[in-house]
């Protein structure tokens, strides 16, 4: 099981109130949020493999350099030395470290790698699983790597934390019309404004998917352009001849990397904490309470 972690703690920020505060008085809703969403994951489909993954890099330099605009309305401070910052809420920011503290000192997985999204660290560990793999997410980004014969699914919340859609290849072509492979493609070409992609101006979602069962992928889709007797309305050949620059980066920017370098970190799901004084001293400090107490009995039972 692979957690998209930040979006997962975002959806725990926003789904829990943020009355539930630290004996300071400091909010960690999104903490406890997380550790509820953890434990009710945990229960339900018990893993024997669990890593939380994070965004070591938000907004990777090498997508930026092939789309400017990707994500751009989402930073708080460019910073050339590093990671931009992003903006986050002012109270989410400092229930992040909290939370890496948590998970560490439970012993789950948190692998970040410089450089990459959350993101390309969960295609490259799908990327190389020999067994089924629940990835956990609130984005459709990575519907792309759903595969059937891989027993690869998507676990999507649609309501808090609490229910989940299960999404499988079935339920990608009922609402897209394509399958995991099929859906990078897809959402490059309709485009996605809360990542800052373009898309091709006036191709939305039915016809992107409509253009892709006609000529099979995006492939299929330029080679048609190029072809005077390919059933493409004058103006679909308009939009995507002009489209070609954005069409010759966007499979790189929307496509998730399948070759990270990542760490050698073990992450079957833990029975125990893995530093239980540290976790106390967690615990008392943040006013973890019953959040923390059903996720330590849960993996210990």
């Amino acid at each position: 099981m692979l957690l998209d972690t930040a979006s997962l703690y975002f959806r725990a920020y926003f789904g829990v109130p943020d009355s539930v505060r630290a004996p300071d008085g400091t909010p960690v809703n999104a903490v406890r949020g997380l550790l509820d969403f953890i434990d009710r994951l945990v229960k339900d489909h018990r893993p024997d493999h669990l890593v939380a993954c994070m965004d070591a890099d938000w907004r990777p330099h090498w997508r930026v350099e092939l789309i400017p605009s990707y994500k751009a309305h989402r930073v708080a401070e460019e910073r050339p030395a590093g990671p931009d910052e992003e903006e986050v809420p002012d109270t989410l920011s400092p229930q992040v470290p909290v939370i890496e503290a948590v998970l560490d000192a439970l012993g789950i997985a948190r692998v970040g790698v410089a450089g990459y999204e959350a993101d390309d660290v969960i295609g490259t560990y799908t990327a190389r699983a020999t067994g089924p793999v629940d990835i956990v997410t609130g984005d459709r980004d990575l519907y792309q790597l759903v595969d059937d014969a891989r027993g690869v699914r998507v676990l999507y919340p649609v309501k808090g934390v609490g229910t989940l859609n299960l999404v499988d290849e079935a339920a990608l072509r009922e609402k897209y019309g394509v399958d995991g492979g099929g859906y990078a493609d897809l959402a490059l070409l309709r485009g996605d404004p809360s990542d800052g992609l373009p898309g091709v101006p006036g191709i939305g979602e039915k016809t992107a998917a409509k253009l892709l069962a006609e000529f099979g992928d995006l492939a299929g889709i330029q080679a048609a352009v190029d072809d005077p007797k390919a059933k493409l309305t004058p103006t679909q050949r308009k939009r995507l001849t002009e489209a070609a620059p954005y069409l010759a980066v966007a499979p790189k920017v929307v496509r998730v990397a399948d070759d990270v370098p990542l760490p050698d970190t073990g992450t079957a799901l833990p029975h125990g904490p893995r530093d239980a004084g540290a976790l106390d001293a967690l615990a008392v400090r943040w006013g973890l309470g019953g959040s923390l107490q059903r996720l330590l009995t849960t993996l210990t039972t």
